[in-house]
């Protein structure tokens, strides 16, 4: 159909609507009705109608935009937790239960807070994102939150199951490793004084495991009261992987101070396991005596010599030597030597004054000992202190003896060189930073599992596994979306190339130049994940209705900026596909 305007004479020409048809193989045409009665506004409409476009007059005339809420972020973290297998998860959740969990997963990515704040943050009163609407819980209230957290700690087992099944088969390594957070109040059953690695020593504490894949995709975690050591907790793992997950044998990867000698020999070895870790200073000088001093010349130039001891059967010893780290050490002993030498001879100075000078063998040794205390010196020291007096000399044979395991670590393993050869374990030794990295991540960089508002030990634990998750998420966006951030996209190769695993890793020049230009390939800015999200977040959610039915809501999302827009395209998502 299309509409026709035929001429008439005098008078004005006439608006007819036509239809084309075809007969006897001839191209025929019939009209359909005379529109000349119509305004020129009216017909202009029909023929962009007819040609299938949208005949409005204006988008203010016809839309009322009744709110606007950020929702690119919500869509990229959404669409990526559904991809990671979410849905999965909580399938077996009550109906009303699923999109609650799946709103508090995603929240905890764009918005961490407490679940108070989150329900906030979903309900439509107060709602500052689309996350609500999207998944249908602006009007959930708080309880249905902590209901739902209720639930996932009891389906803890079946995901980290399902988790385990996706990530570790075929696997032989897992990164395992320790950290601690404070929680607020007194009443949660697992909240005890011990290390805190936050520096909060007013606070209880609670302590939490990560078991991680080799490339620090995480899997498993698990709470412990605030006191409990790091090696006391190696035990409750190895049944978790054996019972839990069903794996007989895998290569605990774990560093000098959580798989100790004591923990290898009742834990790992009775359950037939292998492991990678690395030997404590005094166990290093008791290797270095055994075997005689670690001269430079010794070592090849991969910087590895690998040998036996006898103070470790079945143990293959890889001791490695850092050049730059001995020059480290060396500048730092020496700086430390003689800060603390300049507080003494200010003590000393004290003992000889002429007016009120310091006397007192137990007060000048008061004094003597806040020095010592805070550089940690006194192993180095020789200290004469009498009633009126204080002298020191240094002690240069412990100082020789420190100085010559300069730069030296020794990686310690069970597996097999023809399995594991020493560049190899050296190199699994050093993916612990992968856990590092998700503790940074999880703790302060993005998802804030710190402080701890619950005082039920079932919900703390249930809050960290969220976390756990959250982080799931996150990881795999982190992989997809390299190209667009400062992350090295081509570490791995880089790592690679190097000469040795013991000389220090530098970003390639790949990285390099990114970091130089702040642009990624394509011209465009490179992003932190945090500002990335925060720049979606400008894809704006609008909702609006007409004035012909104002009870039809009608969501429009603004057009993606091309940052947007490749974000979404290397995370295989539409934006508006999560509506």
């Amino acid at each position: 159909m299309y509409i026709e305007s035929v001429p008439n004479r005098h008078s004005p020409p006439a608006v007819l609507l036509r239809e084309s048809y075809r007969a006897d193989g001839k191209v025929r045409k019939r009209t359909l009705a005379n529109l000349s009665c119509l305004s020129t506004e009216v017909i202009e409409g029909l023929k962009i109608l007819l040609r299938g476009g949208v005949a409005v007059s204006s988008a203010e005339e016809v839309f009322t935009v009744e709110r606007t809420l950020p929702h690119g972020h919500v869509a990229a973290v959404l669409g990526s937790a559904r991809s990671a297998g979410a849905l999965t998860w909580f399938d077996p959740a009550p109906r009303a239960l699923q999109p609650v969990l799946l709103a508090m997963l995603v929240a905890r990515v764009i918005a961490p807070g407490s679940k108070l704040a989150t329900h906030r943050l979903l309900h439509d009163d107060t709602a500052n994102s689309s996350l609500g609407r999207v998944l249908g819980v602006g009007q959930c209230n708080a309880r249905e939150l902590y209901a739902a957290l209720d639930w996932l700690h009891a389906a803890q087992p079946r995901i980290e199951r399902r988790l385990a099944r996706r990530h570790l088969v075929g696997s032989t390594l897992v990164l395992y490793d320790l950290t601690s957070t404070w929680l607020t109040g007194r009443c949660c059953a697992l909240a005890a004084r011990g290390n805190s690695r936050d520096g909060k020593r007013d606070d209880p504490q609670i302590v939490f495991g990560l078991i991680c894949t080799s490339q620090g995709c995480p899997i498993t975690v698990e709470v412990f009261p605030g006191n409990t050591g790091d090696p006391a907790t190696v035990a409750a793992q190895v049944s978790k992987l054996r019972t839990r997950f069903g794996i007989e044998h895998i290569v605990w990867v774990g560093d000098r101070g959580m798989l100790t000698s004591a923990r290898i020999e009742q834990v790992l070895k009775p359950q037939g396991l292998d492991w990678v870790s690395s030997l404590r200073a005094p166990q290093i000088a008791q290797l270095a005596a055994e075997h005689g001093p670690f001269q430079p010349s010794l070592f090849d130039e991969r910087n590895l010599l690998e040998l036996t001891s006898e103070h470790f059967p079945g143990e293959r010893l890889v001791v490695c030597r850092n050049p730059w780290l001995a020059e480290e050490r060396a500048r730092k002993r020496a700086e430390l030597l003689a800060a603390t030498e300049a507080d003494l001879a200010k003590i000393a100075a004290a003992t000889q004054r002429a007016h009120h000078p310091l006397r007192g063998e137990s007060a000048i040794a008061l004094r003597v000992g806040r020095v010592i205390d805070h550089f940690h010196m006194a192993k180095h020291l020789e200290l004469t202190i009498t009633a009126a007096s204080l002298s020191w000399q240094r002690r240069h044979e412990a100082i020789a003896k420190e100085a010559a395991l300069d730069g030296l670590y020794v990686i310690r393993t069970s597996v097999p060189a023809e399995q594991l050869d020493a560049a190899a374990a050296v190199v699994a030794y050093q993916s612990l930073s992968h856990v590092e990295r998700a503790f940074r991540s999880i703790q302060t960089v993005d998802l804030h599992v710190r402080p701890v508002f619950h005082y039920n030990a079932q919900r703390v634990r249930a809050h960290v596994f969220l976390c756990l998750l959250a982080y799931y998420v996150e990881w795999h966006m982190r992989a997809r979306l390299k190209p667009m951030l400062f992350d090295d996209e081509y570490l791995d190769e880089a790592s690679a190339s190097r000469a040795s695993p013991v000389v220090k890793a530098v970003r390639s020049e790949h990285a390099e130049a990114k970091d130089a230009s702040q642009l990624a390939d394509d011209g465009l800015p490179l992003h932190s994940f945090r500002t990335l999200l925060q720049d979606l977040g400008t894809l704006a959610y609008n909702i609006t209705h007409t004035h012909l039915n104002p009870e039809a809501k009608i969501i429009l999302t603004t057009r993606p900026t091309p940052v947007q827009a490749k974000a979404f395209a290397l995370l295989g998502l539409n934006p508006a596909g999560t509506q």
